[in-house]
């Protein structure tokens, strides 16, 4: 018997959303979550637009040990995890926890945190030989990016594959990727898996300042984030987390689980061409499509919504687009195309979950979310990218995908479900 992995649980900490209600209305209305950086005084930098989550981990239910231990992109997958398992039905221990994992994606891990230790324990940069005094018990855990997989497991009890996936910007789509096939292969019946990112801090601004990939509209926080647009000049830097409970199939239908969608095909590329730079005619992106298309056994013509990478700068733009036309032929001149990152900012190794994410809740209302700020189209972008306003569609299957530094080029593809039911 094939098996099949569904989505039947979601969970979001999202810029200007927190929780699954609160990130679709924000989505649906058009609104953007990109304001000026209040984390910290970003006025050194030549972009200080971020799109900041308005998240409170003790009203999240995390203890105040968590709360004092955990570094912030960990407590936004602990937050996710447990909405996500409680919007599937389930609780704790309730799945055979030998048979239940977790994949969790992350671009950057716990920078946060070790960045302010960093400040701490090297007397704010003035002293080149750390004082290990001044640092806090736990700060190895920060060190070690499988503890934040380690610390959803716990929380869930998962005692299946645990594993952490990093490929930059690509994480949160690889890594529900990875879960997938997990289950499909027979290794777990049920794995938590997502993206989680918190790099808003100043050694993130300075790394994009230095390769000026992050936009410098700092006069106009609210629409900085221009995917498409011929005026666009940059990425927005943002954070969040979205978290999935993915199970097979059959397992979901037995128990009456409400299903999402469903896993059908995904797929990874890598260009081998150059650390930040893509190649302008975007054949790996549209081999990773057809791969994806390829094992969801689907042609072309069933993708009824794209969510694109959707980056806001020049050449990934570009990029994407040529590999739409690629993959999807003159289908793609059809095909209602957006980025959410118009009004939720770039997440690093969160957004590709965010965006399925987004893609799994067009699928459940019949409603393609819309590409903000979009008023100047760019010539060579010249498909349907469904500007500002939110669209209703019937959609039956959705395309995703993700652009990473390094080369990173994946695209995944989720279905309406049959059969389930609440």
């Amino acid at each position: 018997m094939t098996r099949t992995s569904v989505i039947t649980g979601i969970g979001v900490i999202a810029p200007g959303g927190v929780g699954v209600k609160a990130f679709w209305d924000l989505l649906t209305s058009g609104r953007t979550a990109t304001r000026t950086i209040t984390h910290f005084d970003a006025s050194p930098f030549r972009s200080t637009v971020g799109a900041e989550c308005d998240f409170d981990a003790r009203a999240e239910g995390l203890t105040e040990e968590e709360v004092e231990r955990l570094d912030r992109a960990t407590q936004f997958a602990l937050a996710a995890g447990r909405q996500a398992l409680g919007d599937a039905g389930l609780v704790p221990g309730e799945a055979e926890p030998p048979r239940t994992g977790v994949s969790l994606g992350s671009a950057v891990g716990c920078t946060t945190s070790l960045e302010r230790e960093y400040v701490t324990t090297s007397h704010n940069g003035t002293e080149w030989h750390v004082d290990p005094e001044r640092a806090v018990p736990h700060l190895y855990d920060y060190y070690v990016p499988s503890s934040m997989a380690a610390e959803v497991a716990w929380s869930v009890d998962a005692q299946g594959p645990v594993t952490v996936v990093s490929t930059g910007c690509t994480s949160g789509l690889d890594a529900v990727g990875h879960a997938a096939r997990l289950i499909e292969d027979g290794s777990a019946d049920v794995m938590i898996t997502g993206g989680t990112d918190a790099p808003i801090s100043p050694i993130t601004l300075a790394c994009f300042d230095a390769i000026r990939a992050t936009t410098p509209r700092n006069d106009e926080p609210t629409t900085a984030s221009r995917p498409f647009d011929a005026t666009r000049n940059g990425f927005v830097l943002g954070e969040g987390c979205a978290i999935f409970v993915l199970e097979e199939r059959e397992r979901a239908l037995a128990r009456g689980a409400h299903i999402y969608a469903t896993v059908d095909g995904f797929a990874s590329r890598c260009n081998a061409f150059h650390m930040t730079g893509l190649r302008p005619d975007g054949a790996e992106m549209a081999d990773a499509i057809s791969t994806a298309l390829g094992r969801a056994r689907l042609a072309p013509e069933r993708v009824d919504y794209v969510n694109a990478h959707g980056s806001g700068t020049k050449q990934n733009d570009r990029h994407e687009t040529a590999a739409f036309k690629k993959a999807l032929g003159q289908h793609a001149y059809a095909t209602p195309v957006s980025s959410i990152k118009s009004m939720v900012g770039h997440s690093l190794g969160a957004i590709g979950s965010i965006e399925i994410a987004a893609c799994a809740l067009a699928i459940e209302h019949g409603v393609v979310p819309p590409t903000a700020n979009l008023h100047e189209r760019d010539p060579e972008c010249d498909l349907d990218y469904v500007p500002l306003t939110a669209r209703e569609a019937d959609i039956g299957t959705v395309l995703s995908v993700g652009s990473g530094f390094g080369g990173f080029q994946s695209a995944m593809v989720l279905s309406k479900p049959v059969g389930s039911g609440r």
